[in-house]
């Protein structure tokens, strides 16, 4: 396990490759996700994100690399997923995971809480710990540097209520909180191509996550089919 103090030099200025598979896609499974990892690796990705406590122990048989680690839980009544309740969080630092990512947004979360209820919980709880917010607005990762996360992520822009008509990359989120926060950035959320990757760091951005349009066959099949329709 990496330090707290140099995962995040570790992922400066490279790319972080997000290695997932839901249970209904074709390639759910920990063996493909391990060797995911491993052709990321060998392309050049400085760390990986990963889903799931299986996941993310084959990846690490297969590459020695930054984890950044999440826990997708679909909870009844609740739009909270990636890593929504503190059972979620336990496992992953069980694991041994270098950064833990979680919804920051402003959704209620599965047990009624908010994030500024249930944070200084978990980070009272594991102060060795890195924490990475997944926001989807400015007001929300404002709010996560001030409850004590390390980064904020751009991971969940043009996915909630409040932003689903937002344009991926969200370059303007992106620019804006380069220019006012103090915390790593790391950029992720529809970054399709490397140009786009190329523009994000160019703003000034610490790392990004590209999952879909790397380690998603399906959807990227569809792309090109669409194109063509």
């Amino acid at each position: 396990m990496y330090t707290r103090r140099n995962i995040l030099d570790l992922i400066k200025r490279k790319l972080v490759v997000s290695c997932q598979a839901l249970p209904d896609e074709p390639l759910h499974s920990p063996f493909i996700m391990g060797r995911m990892a491993y052709a990321a690796y060998l392309g050049g990705a400085a760390g990986i994100r990963a889903n799931s406590v299986e996941d993310i122990k084959e990846i690490k048989k297969q590459v020695d690399l930054p984890i950044i680690g999440i826990i997708k839980a679909v909870y009844e009544g609740s739009e909270v997923f990636i890593t929504p309740t503190m059972k979620e969080i336990d496992e992953l630092y069980r694991e041994g995971v270098d950064m833990i990512a979680m919804d920051a947004t402003d959704r209620i979360r599965p047990d009624g809480s908010t994030l500024s209820e249930l944070f200084p919980l978990i980070r009272d709880k594991y102060k060795d710990q890195l924490f990475m917010a997944d926001c989807s607005t400015y007001e929300e990762a404002v709010k996560a540097v001030e409850l004590g996360f390390d980064s904020v992520g751009t991971t969940l822009s043009g996915y909630t209520k409040a932003t689903k008509d937002r344009a991926l990359p969200d370059f303007e989120l992106v620019e804006r909180l380069v220019n006012t926060l103090s915390v790593p950035i790391i950029a992720e959320g529809g970054v399709s191509t490397p140009e786009e990757l190329k523009r994000l760091y160019d703003l000034g951005i610490d790392s990004a996550v590209v999952g879909s349009a790397i380690t998603r066959p399906m959807e990227i099949t569809k792309k090109f089919i669409k194109a063509i329709e």
